[in-house]
Formats: C-alpha cells, structure tokens, sequence
C-alpha cells in the first residue's frame, strides 16, 4: 500500500512541477488565413486571457516574441487582468503601453473587463480610468465598437452579456443580439470580430464575420491528446472550441489557449499561448 501511495504522490508531485514550468512558458502559434477580400498580407498578433501572467522582467520575453512577428497590429481579445476579490490593472497597462508605442493595438472586452463596468459598486470608476488610460496610449478600446485599418480591414468589439458566461450555458445566442451591439457585418471588407467567448462560433459566423479571434477557455485547463482540452471555465467538458482554429459556414475561428490562468492555477499539455494570424489575399 504505501508504494502505491508513494508512487500517487511522485505522479502529483510531478504534474505539480509541469504546472508550474508550462504556465511561465509560453509557445507561439501561427495561423494562416486567405481571403478574397485583401490584396497582399497582414500580420496580427493576438493576445488573449493574460490574467496579469508576467513573462520575464518587465513582461521582456512576451514583447519580443511579439516584436519578432512584426505585426502590423495588436489584437487583444480581453481578460488581460483578474478582476475577483480586486482590479489590478498595472501589468495590462504597463503591457499595452509598451506595444501601442509601436503598433496599432485593438482592445476588445473580455468577462473581466466587463465585470469592472457592471459592478460599479465594488470597483467604483476603475473601468473608465482603464479605458481612459488605453485611449490617451492611443489603443483602440472597443468595447461595441469598430474600426476600419487602412488597408481596409475592419475589426469590432463584442461586449458579451453576464448571461453568456454562466455555468454550463449552451450556444443559444441569436444573430440579433450582436446587430443591436455592433450593427451589421461588413460585407465588403475583411471583418474580424473579437469575442471572448467561442462558445457561440455559429452566431459570429452567421453574423458574417470572415475571422473570429477569442479565448476564455484555457485551452481547456488540461489536454490530453486526442480529446483536446478537459474543462472550460464555464464547466463544459471537451468541448471542440477550446483552442485551435475552427471553419463553420466558410468563416474561421482562431481560439487563443490564453497566457495565464487564474481560479483554476494549472495548465497541463497546454503551455500559455501566443497567437500569430497572417490575413493573405487570393
């Protein structure tokens, strides 16, 4: 009995360790995506699900990959911070101040950034001091909001509802509920929709987004090969949406595993993830 045992505590101990060492070691992956729309090449670099995660001093190692891709914008799909008990917004500051001092960045909300605005009553007016400090950097913050690129790509922001991040909630969003916060899809240009939350990846692409970034998942905390991510936060077991690049109805999906973590403090088979997307014309 107590080999047993102790081999049960040599296995903890070293998914422990793993954790820990995959959670500070980021991996970079690269997405392709063509297109009738664009002439030539953009390249995006998008960030998603940071939860203050720090990569190196002064987050060096994280904005040198990102230098390495030579982005011609920065994307940010939301949950850059932890916002529970407190709002510590430094390290999402600290971080897009660096990057907007080099490239375009777009900002769209994610859960957390949303739950600074709705409780208004415990972090008092920390989201309008986050969105002020993102505009005076000169980030787009788009929080129901859109912008057109020169070149012509546009990308908007959806700002999901508390109701699409309950617990074990089902894809049951309606094309009307992103209309009335963006308006209509651009069919002429390239669109990019930022939503944070994959779960509802047909009404993005019904809506007529040609690319969806988002995140939320984690990658599914733990994945194990051939099954994909175990859980999501929202307690939805393998889904297929937890990460990696997804087609429906001819649109694309680009699922960040995330760069951080926060209640759930572990990642197995499943490094944090940096996201680079190259948008070529046919």
């Amino acid at each position: 009995m107590w080999k047993l045992a102790a081999a049960a505590g040599s296995a903890v101990l070293a998914c422990c360790l793993r954790s820990s060492y995959e959670r500070n070691h980021f991996v970079t992956s690269v997405y392709e995506v063509r297109t009738e729309k664009i002439t030539g090449e953009k390249t995006f670099v998008f960030l998603s699900d940071l939860h203050d995660n720090c990569f190196g001093k002064g987050l060096g190692e994280l904005i040198k990959a990102i230098d390495l891709a030579q982005p011609d914008a920065v994307l940010i799909g939301g949950d850059m911070m932890v916002v529970k008990e407190g709002a510590q917004l430094r390290t999402t500051l600290f971080l897009v101040g660096q990057l907007a001092k080099k490239y375009p960045v777009y900002y769209g909300n994610g859960n957390h950034e949303s739950r600074m605005d709705r409780k208004r009553w415990l972090y008092g007016d920390k989201y309008d001091v986050f969105a002020d400090r993102l505009k005076d950097m000169g980030c787009r913050h788009l929080s129901d909001a859109s912008a057109v690129m020169p070149g012509g790509i546009r990308i908007s922001g959806l700002n999901l509802d508390r109701r699409y991040y309950e617990k074990r909630v089902s894809d049951n969003m309606e094309v009307s509920y992103i209309e009335k916060h963006l308006g209509k899809a651009d069919q002429e240009r390239f669109q990019i929709l930022l939503a944070h939350s994959p779960l509802y990846q047909k009404a993005y692409a019904k809506w007529g987004a040609d690319l969806t970034l988002s995140g939320h998942f984690h990658g599914g905390t733990i994945r194990i090969p051939g099954l994909g991510g175990v859980m999501t936060p929202q307690f939805h077991f393998f889904l297929d949406c937890c990460g990696g690049c997804l087609k429906t109805e001819g649109k694309t999906m680009i699922v960040s595993r995330g760069l951080g973590t926060h209640s759930i403090n572990i990642r197995l088979n499943n490094r944090p993830e940096l996201v680079t997307v190259k948008v070529k014309g046919i």
